[in-house]
């Protein structure tokens, strides 16, 4: 059984889990360098940070988002993985008629678009010509680094007794066997099931006014771009803690 709190993470690892940015470079940036100074003033010999996807949609900044992203997954300790907000910009790319656009600009989509140039308009209302034409402007306007960040997303990963994804796991199904959507889109059955999962789900997708933690699970987006806090779990050891500008504060984990 893998519950919290006898969760561990690896021997002499530190995870800092980051919830869903949506386009809030700015926030982000800060909380990269919250993780460095924390890094700095506690040195450990081995370290993650690990991005619970969604870095685009909705938010300010969503190019300026990817930029950023893309150059910290240089250090392959930085951990990027794929949310279902990527996954609409990635359909988009590959396919202007792959029939999620509509779906895409009603969840934020246009605010994407905008900040690559290619402003949506009345695109859902002016049918496949001005999609097509949105497509190849956001094609031309993608540096290759970006379309190469995106591409290279991951859906989950696993670390000790965590298990990283973007919306969570699909109870009864091993971890080795879960599907990419649910990965990127599950809610329930996940978010009220009380199943071991066989390591505790880290994940974000579905926001939150604070951290949600369940004896199974960590959700951690708390709603950045509606305002909320860009959270960052710490985990290590067998300790869980939240990193925010006074320090870190421990979390209450369920018995």
């Amino acid at each position: 059984m893998v519950m919290l709190p006898q969760a561990r993470a690896p021997k002499g690892m530190r995870i800092y889990a980051i919830g869903d940015v949506h386009g809030c470079v700015g926030e982000m940036l800060a909380l990269h360098d919250r993780v460095r100074a924390h890094l700095a003033a506690h040195p450990v010999a081995d370290w993650r940070i690990v991005h619970v996807g969604d870095y685009v949609d909705r938010g300010p900044d969503s190019r300026g988002a990817v930029e950023a992203l893309a150059a910290l997954d240089a250090d392959d300790r930085v951990v990027c993985l794929r949310g279902n907000h990527d996954q609409y910009l990635l359909d988009f790319l590959d396919d202007p008629d792959c029939g999620s656009f509509d779906a895409w600009l009603f969840n934020g989509g246009e605010t994407t678009l905008r900040d690559y140039g290619a402003e949506a308009g009345e695109a859902v209302l002016v049918g496949p010509s001005r999609r097509r034409a949105l497509h190849e402007r956001l094609v031309a306007a993608m540096p290759a680094a970006h379309r190469a960040f995106l591409d290279g997303l991951g859906h989950s990963l696993r670390l000790g007794d965590y298990f990283f994804a973007h919306a969570g796991v699909r109870p009864g199904v091993g971890l080795d066997a879960q599907a990419p959507r649910d990965l990127l889109w599950i809610r329930e059955p996940f978010l009220s099931s009380p199943d071991d999962h066989g390591a505790v789900v880290v994940h974000g997708h579905t926001p939150s006014g604070e951290v949600v933690v369940r004896p199974n699970r960590i959700g951690i987006d708390t709603g950045a771009v509606f305002g909320g806090p860009l959270s960052c779990l710490v985990l290590e050891g067998g300790k869980a803690a939240l990193l925010g500008p006074d320090g870190v504060t421990p979390l209450d984990l369920p018995v």
